[in-house]
């Protein structure tokens, strides 16, 4: 039996009065998501335990089959992981978002998604003169890279992400920390001078070398985001690379099925994330999020679903889900349930009208720990 998981990150969101009280999942065109929802199991799970804060990390590691109330560490080393950044016990690893201020509010917690090339040049710079044997920056992707600071002590301070502060004053989510919040004035500083969408670094997403147990299946994961690429390391999954995969709503869909569908050939298990519909909840864009959930379902799912339905095609499961919502009124995650579908080819079930929230309503199957799912209905 082989497995394919396909993480449309935070598709699922609530009823939007400008959609006459639609969610995007409802408004938008999915005849390939709602074929799987009519014909396979359909349920709700809680990929983000309560109490820990909905991050992609979390609702992440729920779905690869961990346990993250006992197992997560936090996302920076994840992402170092990712970037071949080796952690020492004594290390602590932020997330260091090139980020845009403007009148010190949160215009841009993605520079104006800043490309690779132009960020490296920041984090050589930063290296440079901010730089030294207990602090270093790593260049990561587009906005996304890495601060390694040699002080575990930083690891308790409390971190804001600032996806979550769009459009707000930054002053009360500044980190309460000296060293930190130094860093953050003196790039300041060094980016005034310098012709570049980015105005600041932001730390936050820190943690300590995690230890998890490998992955029980032969898999691989395939995602432009360097924390899932990280954590798929950890655990021993190969982390597939695809030309053109962006992490945004220009990313290459079809690529991405494409290299699925050719990894299962030697892989148990594939899981294909995409992270073009969070994105856009975060810029609340209504457009933009019913943009992604479409080009999801028909690059993605569609191009999945026609190459299996082949005469011959070896045994296979296909699970879909969002790791967590991200609500186009509130530009950020929230740790409510999302949808799944799981869909066998070779044993059709009396499912759902759609593949939406609303037709959900009527699903039998509610998941309270999500890091179950994988294990007792893919591996059952």
């Amino acid at each position: 039996m082989k497995y394919l998981v396909l993480i449309g990150d935070g598709m699922s969101d609530e009823p939007l009065r400008e959609l006459n009280g639609k969610t995007p999942l409802e408004a938008a065109r999915t005849p390939n998501m709602d074929y799987l929802a009519q014909n396979g199991i359909c349920g709700w799970v809680s990929n983000v335990p309560k109490g820990m804060p909905p991050g992609s990390d979390v609702a992440a590691m729920s779905i690869l089959g961990y346990n993250p109330k006992t197992e997560y560490t936090g996302r920076g080393p994840l992402e170092a992981a990712s970037l071949g950044v080796k952690l020492k016990k004594d290390e602590v690893c932020f997330r260091c978002n090139l980020v845009s201020i403007k009148n010190k509010k949160m215009d841009s917690f993605t520079a104006h998604h800043i490309k690779t090339s132009e960020a490296d040049g920041i984090i050589k710079l930063l290296n440079n003169n901010l730089g030294s044997k207990e602090i270093k920056f790593y260049t990561g992707l587009s906005y996304r890279h890495l601060c390694v600071i040699k002080n575990k002590s930083l690891a308790k301070v409390k971190c804001f992400p600032p996806h979550d502060i769009s459009g707000k004053s930054i002053l009360p989510y500044l980190p309460n920390n000296k060293i930190l919040k130094t860093l953050m004035d003196q790039s300041c500083d060094l980016l005034k001078v310098r012709k570049t969408k980015a105005s600041m670094i932001w730390l936050w997403g820190q943690g300590l070398a995690p230890n998890l147990k490998k992955f029980p299946k032969s898999g691989a994961i395939i995602t432009a985001v360097h924390l899932l690429k990280g954590l798929g390391k950890i655990i021993g999954i190969e982390s597939i690379d695809v030309p053109g995969a962006t992490g945004y709503l220009d990313t290459n869909y079809a690529g991405k099925a494409r290299y699925a569908l050719a990894a299962l050939r030697k892989k148990d298990v594939v899981f294909v994330h995409v992270e073009s519909p969070d994105e856009a909840g975060h810029e609340g864009s209504v457009k933009k999020k019913i943009r992604a959930i479409e080009d999801f379902d028909k690059y993605v799912v569609g191009t999945i679903l026609k190459d299996i339905r082949q005469p011959g095609y070896p045994a296979i499961r296909i699970l879909v889900l969002p790791d967590h919502p991200t609500p186009i009124k509130l530009m950020t995650h929230t740790s409510n349930p999302v949808p799944f579908v799981i869909f066998d080819p070779k044993n059709i079930q009396n499912g759902l009208a759609a593949y939406n929230e609303k037709a959900f309503k009527m699903a039998g199957i509610r998941l309270k720990n999500g890091y179950k799912l994988l294990k007792t209905l893919l591996f059952a």
